[in-house]
């Protein structure tokens, strides 16, 4: 089935020195940029599609461009998010544009108040396996305009005193393990975050004024598109588990020999990094690709 996924996260790029606008992050320890990141997935293909912007608090800035790229599309939409993004302005905002969302809502004693009776340990001796329990509920926050639906997820691990225990706030109306379910995939934005960081270094924003920083991590959003676009569209199927790192270092970042003739040049490659027929069916692949959108 057709649908839309966006996972909103964000990406730590530690700073030096007297950066423009740089501060210090505790659950870092260390002083540095914090942009979130938008990644989308499209008909459940692999990886994402990023976008970022310099700042946490203007996530709509990064958000409302993609929703709006869809918004003629009839298809399922929904949004991901950590507990940083759980904003009223953010509910709203997805709600009039017909998104599904599931996001990680901070816990507070309200929220514990109802989940109060599975925070008894469970009688009997303890299972290896963590026993978990769900349970659903609506919620109105002081700063909320209406009551909205939390899904809480209570888990017993052996040889642990207390319970670990999480909300999400979600417009979804499927069952409550189906909706934590949805949600922990959230893990695989994650995934392509580190790719960013380990295949493209995007976290190296070290130019002392700010608007430049904003600028090189703008350059390495697309320079991440762009090698996404190439493992999707021009690898084929053998190799599509292929990691961005994998690519670079296999078929972007590979020394050739080039020989020159009157009519033509020879690039010679060692075949131990990509063998010539697996060169030339990516090849292949890469000229349909400029057939089928015209010679421009």
């Amino acid at each position: 089935m057709i649908e839309l996924i966006l996972d909103m996260d964000s990406s730590q790029s530690p700073t030096y020195g007297q950066q423009e606008c740089s501060a210090y992050n505790g659950h870092f320890g260390c002083t540095c940029y914090h942009p979130p990141v938008l990644l989308q997935s499209v008909w459940g293909s692999g990886a994402g599609d990023a976008a970022a912007v310099h700042s946490a608090h203007e996530w709509l800035e990064v958000l409302e461009p993609v929703v709006a790229r869809y918004q003629e599309r009839y298809i399922p939409k929904f949004f991901r998010g950590y507990a940083a993004f759980a904003s009223p302005a953010l509910y709203r905002f997805l709600e009039t544009e017909k998104f599904f969302y599931a996001i990680r809502l901070p816990a507070n004693q309200n929220l514990q108040r109802e989940i109060e009776h599975l925070l008894t340990r469970p009688v009997g001796r303890p299972s290896k396996q963590p026993k978990v329990f769900y349970h659903s509920f609506f919620y109105q926050a002081n700063s909320w305009d209406q009551r909205r639906r939390v899904v809480a997820k209570v888990e017993w691990h052996s040889g642990e005193l207390f319970p670990r225990v999480g909300f999400i706030v979600t417009n979804l109306r499927w069952r409550s393990r189906k909706v934590v379910q949805f949600y922990n995939k959230r893990g695989t934005a994650e995934q392509w975050i580190k790719e960013g960081k380990n295949a493209i270094c995007w976290m190296r924003l070290s130019c002392h004024e700010f608007r430049d920083n904003e600028v090189r991590l703008q350059l390495f959003g697309l320079a991440y598109n762009l090698a996404n676009f190439v493992r999707r569209l021009a690898l084929p199927r053998s190799i599509k588990h292929w990691s961005l790192t994998t690519l670079r270092e296999k078929l972007i970042k590979i020394g050739a020999k080039v020989v020159s003739h009157s009519r033509y040049l020879t690039f010679q490659l060692a075949e131990v990094a990509v063998p010539r027929n697996l060169f030339e069916v990516i090849l292949y692949r890469i000229q349909r690709l400029r057939l089928a959108h015209g010679p421009g």
